[in-house]
């Protein structure tokens, strides 16, 4: 190698990497020192190695100086202006000028480092927190009926949150409203979650702000697992939805970072299958936990620890082990040269160069590169000092700085330079989400629809029935009972299930340890009847006269209904759901950089509407189930596609910002479309 090259000292002021080959340096590079004076034995060896052809100045060999030289002496001699008396938009146009350079310096650093073992650690890191996104939309839902259940969810409950969603509830069955009551609440969770860190991550960092997400997602998940009030449950929820909001727009926008452009629409497409994983891993889990009624304990009749709060810790699990393995990876250099830390982003550069070429079996290779263009530096962040203050006010200028950059650069994806391609990809993301969200709780509740159909045709009707001395102390289930007259009857450690007790007469009869599900009294007169230790609460008593009858020792605590015969189906059908978005990834993956990214939306959206186009001549569950998964496997192309396209749009430091705002657009059609499809 060349002696000028192994002298960095010397070098490393006189040459830069751009274009793999070494150039003079302009201004704003990054430089250690002061640049030595020449000498004159040096200036000689410039002419070697010239060709003929070369085009050389005819006066260097007479050591008459360049026109050019002589320029940029005198610019130098010139006095130079602060930056802060010049105009914001001189400053803005010298970033913008040094941020076009980065990006093309910067791709062929990254093509120098390769693509191997560092990108593949990444890879899987990033991918158990986008798999934590794909089981938190899933979760809710799983356990939804044990937990109201479990939590006795009175009707006056259940009101309470009706007040605020009501509008949304029109046309809904009562088990429809309440996952919708949660599952708007994770959504807007998320919704927030991804436009405010996602906004952070373009400040703070990528990997600094994903931490944070993750932390808050593991946290409140691990505690809804064991708050008892259903208030509290949705409130965790809630928080845990906004800490997982901000990992979609992160991981894709520190992922692609680390990629080059000819590599970046396939790998960005396979880390989506990740998302497909935690649908499959939160099926398979609620379907192998959930019915399984005695995995957990009780303490005392006020607090009971089931099989759904099992499966909700065992849900945050990739949470955590995403959370624990980023703390073993570096922060985006591209993001640190953004902000002008030209030497941490070069170590990291320079980790992951000599992390794929031992991979390679090449752990010679040099890392060539000395300086990186770091774009000028334009905002200041106003920082209080120690002495100045106290600190919650130094506290409160750091957030409220922080804030307002966050909202410029929200403001800036609006600007006439991004507006259009805003406004385009907001229109597809919202539509998307409105369908897709939609339909994807629509198909279990079409199946669940189908599946209740038949149960009640299956209901046994029994009309004016008359019985008297006889013990009751078998299960009841699905049957209707009108103008029966009940006479000295015992109810002892029976269960009721589906059963309705319609213009009928209880005289003398008693009921002890009696539980029930789904079971109600109207029109019924009770008289001198006792009730001891049943759930057989007062709502269960619609216009019913009681005569001289008697309450002791009510069931305390919460009690889980009877097992549903049909849970087991849900969770097969969201697993197949999941399963079947395998060959759109695959296929996704393999053609993005081949066809492009519109064409690839464009014909998987198409498929879709067709798809949806036959789901009027479904009409029973094994086409429901079909055709779910000939939609989720055709859509899951065009959500490939939308994520890599919304990466490339947009500039490094509005990159996470302009994905948070889609994505958070993509929940709020989440919002309005999970309720807008009714299962009749």
């Amino acid at each position: 190698m060349d002696d000028r090259y192994r002298n960095t000292n010397q070098v490393s002021d006189d040459y830069r990497y751009q274009d793999g080959n070494y150039n003079a340096p302009n201004d704003g590079y990054y430089r250690g020192g002061d640049e030595p004076a020449q000498e004159e034995d040096a200036q000689s060896d410039v002419t070697e190695g010239h060709d003929e052809d070369d085009e050389v100045y005819e006066g260097e060999y007479q050591g008459i100086p360049h026109p050019d030289d002589i320029k940029e002496k005198q610019k130098k001699r010139a006095p130079a202006v602060d930056d802060e008396y010049r105009d914001r938009a001189d400053l803005m146009a010298e970033r913008m000028e040094d941020e076009e350079q980065l990006a093309h310096q910067y791709e062929n650093i990254i093509e120098e480092c390769g693509h191997g073992r560092f990108q593949w650690t990444l890879f899987f890191v990033l991918g158990l927190a986008l798999m934590a996104d794909g089981v938190e939309v899933f979760v809710v839902g799983f356990v939804l009926p044990s937990a109201e259940k479990d939590m006795c969810l009175s009707s006056s409950n259940k009101g309470m949150l009706d007040q605020y969603l009501k509008p949304l509830h029109t046309f809904r069955s009562p088990h429809q409203e309440s996952l919708d009551q949660q599952g708007l609440i994770v959504y807007l969770g998320m919704m927030v979650g991804a436009v405010l860190l996602g906004g952070l991550a373009d400040k703070l960092g990528r990997k600094q702000c994903l931490i944070i997400s993750l932390a808050i997602n593991a946290a409140f998940a691990f505690l809804s697992s064991f708050v008892q009030g259903y208030g509290f449950f949705l409130f965790c929820r809630l928080i845990s939805g906004l800490g997982i909001g901000g990992t979609l727009p992160i991981v894709f926008a520190y992922f692609s970072e680390f990629l080059s452009r000819e590599k970046r629409g396939e790998h960005l497409s396979w880390l989506c299958m990740f998302w497909m994983i935690g649908g499959i891993y939160a099926s398979s889990m609620a379907w192998s936990i959930i019915p399984h009624y005695g995995w957990g304990f009780s303490m005392g009749t006020k607090y009971h620890f089931h099989s759904w709060r099992v499966f909700v810790l065992v849900c945050a699990l990739p949470c955590i082990a995403s959370l624990v393995a980023l703390k073993f990876m570096p922060e985006s250099p591209r993001f640190l040269l953004e902000i002008g830390k030209h030497d941490e982003a070069w170590m990291i550069l320079k980790q992951v160069h000599d992390t794929n070429m031992r991979a390679k079996g090449e752990p010679e290779r040099v890392f060539t590169v000395s300086y990186i263009k770091t774009p000028k530096q334009v905002d200041e962040f106003i920082e209080i000092q120690s002495s100045t203050g106290t600190w919650y006010q130094r506290w409160l200028v750091r957030i409220t700085t922080t804030l307002k950059q966050v909202w410029d650069n929200v403001l800036y994806c609006l600007t006439a330079q991004y507006r259009m391609n805003t406004l385009m990809l907001a229109v597809v993301w919202f539509t998307m989400a409105l369908s897709y969200y939609g339909l994807i709780v629509w198909f279990p509740d079409m199946i669940r629809y189908f599946q209740d159909e038949a149960y009640e045709s299956r209901v046994k009707v029994f009309d004016e029935e008359e019985v008297s001395h006889f013990t009751f102390n078998f299960t009841l289930e699905n049957q209707i009972h009108r103008n029966g007259e009940y006479r000295n009857d015992k109810f002892i450690g029976m269960k009721f299930k589906e059963v309705r007790f319609e213009d009928s007469l209880f005289e003398d009869c008693y009921f002890e340890d009696v539980r029930s599900s789904e079971t109600f009294f109207e029109n019924c007169t009770i008289i001198s009847t006792i009730f001891y230790n049943t759930d057989l609460y007062e709502h269960k008593f619609i216009n019913c006269r009681l005569i001289n009858s008697t309450f002791m020792k009510e069931k305390e605590g919460c009690h889980i209904d009877f097992e549903e015969d049909n849970d087991f189906l849900i969770y097969l059908v969201s697993f197949l759901g999941s399963l079947s978005v395998l060959p759109g990834n695959i296929i996704s993956a393999l053609l993005m950089d081949k066809i492009g990214r519109i064409k690839m939306i464009g014909g998987s959206m198409l498929i879709s509407a067709v798809c949806c186009f036959f789901l009027f001549f479904g009409n029973s569950e094994s086409a429901m189930i079909g055709w779910q998964c000939l939609f989720c496997g055709a859509s899951i192309a065009a959500w490939n596609a939308l994520d890599v396209i919304t990466v490339e749009l947009y500039p490094t430091d509005k990159r996470a910002t302009a994905f948070g705002i889609l994505n958070g657009l993509c929940k709020f059609g989440a919002i309005l479309g999970t309720p807008s499809f009714p299962p009749s």
